[in-house]
C-alpha cells in the first residue's frame, strides 16, 4: 500500500489504538495533519504547546497508556520542553511529534529550524530524527515500545518535512528492532530470597512506596505485602494513590512536608523496605540520618537508581510487580503488634492538624473536596502549597486518582493535565486543585476546557502570592518578601464567565459548604475561587539540611 510517511504516521497511531492525540499545528506539520483529517483519531486543538504534552501527561498518569501529542518546528517543538522533562522525571509514558525543517534546510538556521533532538536528548527516554521514510513505521513501533516498557518515559519524533511527504510502501511491522534494550522484569532470585529473610528478621519495618508501584500496577501486590507482614506505608508524592489512603496500615506522605508520624517511623524502623522510589531529595532530608537504624531492600526497575543517593543492603532489579509476587509466596503472616502499636502511639501524638480560625483554611476546602467525593475523584494538581495540601488531606483510595507534577515541579501543569485526565476518563469525576500562581501560567487553556464540554471543577486556592516561596522566604530569608505579592489579580470568577464557564468566589467555610452540591450537580465546567489566608503555611516541613526527624510543625 503507497502512503506518503505522514499518512504512514497516523496510520501507525490507528495501530496502536492511540484515541486522542494533543497538538497545535504549523507549517512544518501540515502534512501530518492533513493525513489526520481522515482519521478516526480526535484530536484536540490546546492554545500553547505546553498545554499539549501536559495533557498527554495527565492522559497517561491517568490510563497508563501512552500519551501523544505534536507540535510544529521552531517554537512549537521548544513549547514543548518543559513538559518533556516533567514526563521524564515522572516516568510518564509520552510519544512526542514535532515537525522540523526539509531536511536539505536542516543546519541552515531555517526559518523556525530548532535542533529539537539536540535539546531534549538529556530529557527522553530515546529520541529519533527521521531521515529515511520507509524507516518511520518501524520507529513508532519501537517508540511506543520504548517509551511503556521498563522505566516509562518520554520518546520525540522529529519529522523533516519533505520526509513526511515522501511517498513509502507501507506496512506496519508486528516486532520492535532494539537488541540493545532489554528491561530486567524478573528480579534475582537470590536477592529476593535475602529480602525474605530481612523482612522475617526484622521487628519494626516500614514499606516505603512511590511512583513505581503504580507504573507497575502493583497495589495489590503492596497492600497484600503489608498485611502480611505488618507494616505500615508511607508515600512518597508520586506514590499516592498506589496504597489506600483510609487503609490503618497508611501513614501517609514522607520527607519534606510529610506527615511527622511518617518520618518518625521511618527513623525508628529496623528494616525499611522501597518499592518504586529513588530516595528522593524531598524525601531524605539530611541523607546521614535518614532511616539510620535500618537495613533497606530497594526493588526497581532501572538499575541506575540503586545505590544512587542511599546504600542498600539488598539491591532488587526489576518490574515490582514481578518482584512482589516472587516474594510474598516467602514470607508468613507476622504479628508485630507492639511496633504498631508504637507507630498509633506517633499518630495520635503527632496528628495532621490546622487552626479553622482566620478566615477560609485551604486545608478545610481539601477535607471538604474529599467528603463530597468519598475519595473516589482523580485530583490534578499544580504545584505550591496546594499540591502539598492535597497530598496531606485527601485520601486517595485507588490507584491512578493524583496527577501531580513531582520530580520537576512544574507549574502550569495542573489544567492542562486535568482536562488530559477527564478526556481519557469521561466517566469519573475529575477536579482540579490549583494556585493562583500555577493558574494563569497555562489559563488559557480554559479555552480547550469549554470547547471539549468538560465536566471538570477547578477549586482556586487564592492567596494572591506565589505561596510556597512565600513561605520560604519565610523561613529562609528572615521574612524578606521579594517578587512574590501579586497586586494585581483578574476577577477569576468573571473570566471564567468570560470562557463560558460557571464560576464562584467564596471566602468563609459556611459559603464553601453552601455551593459545593452546586458544583457537584453541575454537568459541565465549574471554577470555584476560594480566597484564602496569604499567611498560611504547609507545616508540617523539615527545614534545609535537617533529618526527616526534625520537623517543624
Amino acid at each position: 500500500m503507497k502512503l506518503t510517511a505522514a499518512q504512514a504516521l497516523v496510520r501507525c497511531l490507528e495501530l496502536e489504538q492511540v484515541e486522542v492525540v494533543f497538538g497545535l499545528p504549523g507549517g512544518a506539520m501540515l502534512p501530518v495533519y492533513d493525513a489526520l483529517y481522515h482519521s478516526s483519531i480526535k484530536h484536540v486543538l490546546v492554545r500553547h504547546e505546553q498545554g499539549a504534552v501536559h495533557a498527554a501527561d495527565g492522559y497517561a498518569r491517568a490510563t497508563g497508556r501512552v500519551g501523544v501529542c505534536m507540535a510544529t518546528s521552531g517554537p512549537g517543538a521548544t513549547n514543548l520542553v518543559t513538559g518533556i522533562a516533567n514526563a521524564y522525571m515522572d516516568s510518564v509514558p509520552l510519544v512526542i511529534f514535532t515537525g522540523q525543517v526539509p531536511t536539505t534546510q536542516v543546519g541552515t538556521d531555517a526559518f523556525q529550524e530548532v535542533d529539537i533532538t539536540g535539546i531534549t536528548m538529556p530529557i527522553t527516554k530515546h529520541n529519533y530524527l527521521v531521515k529515511d521514510p520507509a524507516a518511520l513505521p518501524q520507529i513508532i513501533k519501537n517508540a511506543f515500545h520504548i517509551a511503556s516498557t521498563g522505566r516509562p518515559g518520554p520518546v520525540l519524533i522529529d519529522l523533516p518535512k519533505d520526509v513526511a511527504q515522501a511517498t513509502i510502501d507501507f506496512y506496519y511491522p508486528e516486532k520492535v528492532r532494539l537488541p540493545g534494550y532489554r528491561p530486567n522484569y524478573q528480579g534475582h532470585p537470590a536477592k529476593i530470597n535475602q529480602a525474605a529473610e530481612l523482612i522475617r528478621r526484622s521487628e519494626r519495618p516500614v514499606i516505603y512506596a512511590g511512583g513505581g508501584i503504580i507504573n507497575a500496577g502493583a497495589s495489590e501486590e503492596l497492600v497484600q505485602l503489608a498485611e502480611t507482614i505488618s507494616a505500615p506505608v508511607v508515600n512518597t508524592l508520586m506514590g499516592l494513590s498506589s496504597f489506600p489512603g483510609d487503609h490503618p496500615l497508611f501513614l501517609g506522605m514522607l520527607g519534606l512536608h510529610g506527615t511527622r508520624y511518617a518520618n518518625l517511623a521511618v527513623t525508628e524502623c529496623d528494616l525499611l523496605i522501597a518499592l518504586g522510589a529513588r530516595f528522593d531529595d524531598r524525601v531524605t532530608g539530611k541523607v546521614a540520618a535518614f532511616a539510620p537504624q535500618a537495613k533497606i531492600i530497594h526493588v526497581d526497575i532501572d538499575p541506575a537508581e540503586i545505590g544512587k543517593n542511599v546504600l542498600v543492603d539488598v539491591p532488587i532489579v526489576g518490574d515490582v510487580k514481578q518482584v512482589l509476587r516472587a516474594l510474598l509466596p516467602l514470607l508468613d503472616k507476622t504479628d508485630r503488634s507492639r511496633w504498631l502499636a508504637r507507630v498509633q502511639e506517633l499518630k495520635e501524638q503527632y496528628p495532621l492538624t490546622y487552626s479553622r480560625e482566620g478566615g477560609l483554611k485551604p486545608q478545610y476546602v481539601v477535607e471538604e473536596i474529599y467528603r463530597h467525593t468519598g475519595g473516589e475523584a482523580v485530583v490534578a494538581t499544580d504545584v505550591g502549597q496546594h499540591q502539598m495540601w492535597v497530598a496531606q488531606f485527601y485520601r486517595f483510595k485507588r490507584p491512578r486518582s493524583l496527577i501531580s507534577s513531582g520530580g520537576l515541579g512544574a507549574m502550569g501543569f495542573g489544567l492542562p493535565a486535568a482536562i488530559g485526565a477527564q478526556l481519557a476518563l469521561p466517566g469519573k469525576q475529575v477536579i482540579l486543585v490549583t494556585g493562583d500562581g500555577s493558574f494563569q501560567m497555562n489559563i488559557q487553556e480554559l479555552a480547550t476546557l469549554r470547547e471539549q464540554d468538560l465536566p471538570l471543577k477547578i477549586f482556586l486556592l487564592n492567596n494572591y502570592k506565589l505561596g510556597m516561596v512565600r513561605q520560604l522566604q519565610q523561613f529562609y530569608c528572615e521574612g524578606r518578601y521579594m517578587a512574590v505579592d501579586f497586586k494585581f489579580h483578574p476577577d477569576f470568577v468573571l473570566l471564567a464567565k468570560a470562557y463560558g464557564i460557571k464560576g464562584y468566589s467564596v471566602q468563609s467555610e459556611k459559603e464553601l459548604q453552601e455551593i459545593l452540591p452546586r458544583v457537584f450537580e453541575e454537568p459541565g465546567p465549574v471554577l470555584v475561587d476560594c480566597l484564602i489566608s496569604p499567611e498560611e503555611n504547609v507545616l508540617p516541613m523539615v527545614p534545609a539540611g535537617r533529618g526527616i526527624d526534625e520537623t517543624i510543625a
